[in-house]
């Protein structure tokens, strides 16, 4: 074939997926598309129908009914590329073998598939849709066979390292940015090319990296091989998803066996680096590896949550302004918001201490966390006033919500209204019930009058003898000035405190109401009220109560009840 290495590249790409709940998401030739969502909720699936509906659009998929794909290049480009970039395998003139990075063609086989691609690539699929599995990851750090460089096809992708130095370099630099340590091929070590980590070696006077001194000096470093899983599947996909030409990539929990700062290290190289015309599909469970992502505000990223309801895997592609909402706020950006992704479920708290004896409860009605803990994320956003942001900001994730408030929610209408708003409850609808409620704990008459308040201070100011002012003195002066106002009464007895007849109907009919909506009003007023036998406040009224027999104590029977309506 004359001019074959003036021909254009065969390309092929997905153009949509459409997903079990027929919903159908379009894409670009050069999107990077994250599947987000709970365990088992069908992401590695999703991969795997991708990949089998490529391959054959006749194939079942659970998660993925459909995709569409497309290609650029005639089959003779196809040809001429086949025979530039594969090994041949047979020397038959009339229908040629062809293999490559483990996959084995044949030419009048590739050529049809290719003229009928709508109907799937068949065995023509590996040399353009990768699969990126675990082993995959890791065997890509594992030795090369030695090639002529000049004359045969690349076919692992140590060799592109081997033949290009920029782009070894360009890996060597990823590499040590999170590893500390360099990468460096080995170009001498007979049937084999390995790589391995340390400090690059400096070629003495006269040497270069074939020299048989500088050959020494790199053989006393490790080979990569024979590092971590870290390490190698660091490696691995930077090589297959940054290095090699193939136009799909996709990838399986790529976050696997890095620490946190790797996952969000390997996100940011990722979006910088991919080639603008290589299509990524990436399944993950790391908020690390997602905020490396969006550190970018790349147009690239289509984020799509999956979900499982039985056999339907209902899917929502995840608004753009939404996530900017999130990473454009700086509480929310360094917070774990992003973590309810993966999630079948968010309940946000107003503080950590909430957060830790609401899942220390679920556990304990749950002992073998058959159905709990690994659906359910319990966050807390540092009090009542930035609940609302917060909720905003999990409602354009897609996250499903609960919210779980200390009864003085509904001393003042904000933020109460602001919540109801931002969870989708009609505030309108909820204002008459809880005026009612407010009025009649105004006008219940407080502990302390103002004479009262003005002697207990005055009594606890002869106490002060330091020259800086005790905060345990200062604490106590704030309890004095709650015990002022009846609400601060009512935070320490919830319902109870509700005066019977009327406000009583109307703050049960508020609850209802506010409950099927996912806003949740502690009943004993705040959290200590669960466990009254246990003194102190906080952090160490949880401590000294998770101690107790969670599940039969039976002082714990309101929280338990409260607990399995909130995690439900």
């Amino acid at each position: 074939m004359d001019n074959e290495a003036n021909r254009t590249t065969p390309r092929a790409w997905i153009t949509n997926v459409t997903f079990s709940d027929d919903n159908t998401v379009s894409l670009s030739v050069d999107d990077i598309v994250v599947l987000v969502g709970p365990n088992n909720s069908g992401k590695s699936m999703a991969l795997k129908n991708i990949v089998q509906k490529a391959k054959d659009r006749k194939n079942e998929g659970i998660v993925i009914k459909d995709v569409g794909i497309s290609i650029d290049g005639t089959q003779d480009d196809l040809v001429s590329w086949l025979r530039r970039n594969s090994r041949k395998i047979s020397t038959n003139p009339s229908n040629p073998g062809y293999t490559r990075l483990g996959a084995t063609v044949y030419e009048q086989q590739a050529k049809s598939w290719w003229q009928n691609y709508a109907a799937g690539f068949h065995e023509l699929t590996s040399f353009f849709v990768y699969h990126l599995t675990t082993d995959a990851r890791l065997n890509a750090a594992n030795p090369a066979p030695n090639i002529a460089l000049t004359r045969d096809p690349l076919t692992h992708p140590i060799h592109y390292l081997q033949v290009n130095d920029s782009i070894e370099a360009k890996t060597s630099g990823f590499f040590k940015e999170a590893f500390g340590e360099d990468l460096m091929v080995h170009r001498n070590a007979g049937n084999e090319v390995p790589l391995h980590c340390g400090e690059r070696p400096n070629p003495q006077a006269g040497e270069d990296r074939v020299s048989l001194g500088y050959l020494r000096a790199l053989e006393k470093f490790p080979t990569l091989h024979s590092q971590g899983d870290g390490m190698r599947s660091f490696v691995g996909v930077l090589l297959h998803s940054l290095v090699v030409d193939h136009p799909v990539i996709l990838i399986d929990e790529l976050e696997a066996f890095l620490h946190p700062p790797q996952a969000r290290l390997l996100g940011q190289m990722l979006i910088k680096e991919a080639p603008s015309d290589r299509q990524l599909f990436i399944a993950t469970h790391s908020g690390d590896f997602l905020r490396g992502l969006l550190d970018s505000n790349s147009p690239r990223v289509r984020i799509v949550r999956i979900q499982r309801k039985g056999s339907i895997n209902p899917i929502k592609e995840l608004n753009n302004a939404g996530i900017k909402s999130v990473w454009s706020d700086p509480i929310l950006r360094y917070s774990n918001v992003l973590d309810g992704l993966f999630h079948s479920k968010v309940i946000l708290c107003e503080s950590d201490s909430d957060c830790r004896f609401y899942a220390a409860v679920m556990d304990a009605l749950d002992p073998n966390g058959e159905a709990r803990h690994d659906h359910i994320m319990f966050l807390h956003c540092g009090g009542k006033s930035r609940m609302p942001v917060v909720i905003r900001a999990l409602k354009n994730l897609d996250v499903p919500i609960n919210v779980v408030s200390d009864f003085d929610l509904l001393n003042s209408e904000s933020p109460l209204c602001e919540i109801c708003r931002a969870i989708g409850v009609d505030w309108e609808m909820q204002r008459s019930e809880w005026g009612v409620v407010k009025s009649a704990i105004d006008q219940k008459k407080p502990e302390f009058d103002s004479a009262d308040v003005a002697r207990e201070i005055r009594e606890l100011l002869t106490k002060v003898q330091d020259k800086y002012f005790p905060k345990n003195i200062k604490k106590d002066i704030e309890t004095v000035l709650r015990r002022s106002s009846p609400w601060a009464h009512a935070k320490t007895i919830g319902l109870d405190f509700v005066p019977s007849g009327d406000p009583t109907v109307a703050c049960e009919r508020l609850f209802d109401n506010l409950e099927q909506n996912g806003i949740f009003i502690v009943p004993v007023g705040e959290l200590e009220g669960f466990c009254r036998s246990v003194g102190n406040h906080g952090p160490k009224w949880v401590n000294e109560v998770l101690v107790k027999d969670l599940a039969h104590d039976p002082s714990l029977e309101t929280a338990r009840a409260f607990v399995r309506k909130l995690v439900k």
